[in-house]
């Protein structure tokens, strides 16, 4: 099942920006992506009060855009919520589901994630869907059942034309901006295990990315991406400095189809 597959690499600002810093990094990582073989992908998701800066700066380059949330709702008196059409507004493509800091401090549902899936789906937006097991977990043993719960809750409202357009991140919590990154040996395992319910979700289902994230720097990139079953990556502090940044794009063109 397993096979080498394109790369994709987006940037998970979180709640970090400034337009004066933002301009200067969006700029750098325009021009290095320029560089990068055709089948890399490279994104990059920011905070919602960027997106017009973002489009305006990247707009005709190779990196593509988005948001690192959406509504369940389509529109309506749910205040400071952000509707998937609004992102697309924007010309986003791009949209962070179920990201563990929105399930730990938002109290976000699988059910929930599901939901804002269908959403960002329904307007042409990629989601990106996050699972994820804590430290606790992983130590008992329960690695599978958690992440397989995360991904069949999602997989189960979708029909499979509609799952093959889904992308998948493996984000272990206890490697999240804790410096500690899973081996790549133990991501494989995990990103293995995953690809493995997709496909049973369907054949084209079978070979949609996952990303890996979870203290993805320069150093350990090309490791981790040279696994089969790791499609790059869902890149959070190191996608702040444009040169950590573009190196792990380049780690991901060395481990690409054509790289």
């Amino acid at each position: 099942m397993s096979k080498q597959r394109a790369k994709l690499v987006v940037g998970n600002w979180k709640m970090h920006g400034r337009l004066a810093e933002n301009a200067t990094l969006l700029q750098a990582v325009a021009q290095g992506a320029g560089e990068l073989p055709a089948d890399v992908r490279v994104g990059v998701c920011v905070p919602c009060p960027y997106l017009g800066q973002t489009q305006s700066l990247l707009e005709g380059s190779k990196v593509v855009w988005g948001v690192q949330d959406v509504s369940a709702f389509t529109h309506g008196a749910y205040t400071g919520e952000v509707a998937a059409q609004m992102a697309v507004d924007f010309a986003a493509t791009l949209a962070i589901v179920g990201h563990s800091e929105r399930r730990a401090y938002h109290r976000e549902s699988s059910e929930l994630v599901a939901v804002k899936t269908q959403r960002a789906l329904e307007v042409g937006l990629t989601p990106i869907v996050c699972v994820g097991e804590t430290l606790e977990e992983r130590e008992a043993g329960s690695t599978e059942q958690v992440v397989g719960a995360q991904l069949d809750e999602v997989l189960a409202k979708l029909s499979a034309e509609d799952a093959a357009r889904i992308v998948v991140a493996y984000e272990p919590v206890w490697a999240i901006g804790t410096g500690k990154s899973a081996t790549s040996d133990e991501a494989q395992a995990v990103h293995a295990f995953l690809r493995s319910r997709l496909a049973a979700k369907g054949a084209a289902v079978a070979d949609v990315p996952v990303l890996y994230g979870g203290s993805v720097k320069p150093e350990n990139a090309e490791e981790l991406f040279r696994e089969p079953d790791i499609d790059g990556g869902l890149i959070g502090g190191a996608s702040l400095k444009d040169q950590d940044f573009l190196a792990i794009c380049r780690a991901a063109a060395a481990t690409s189809v054509a790289g």
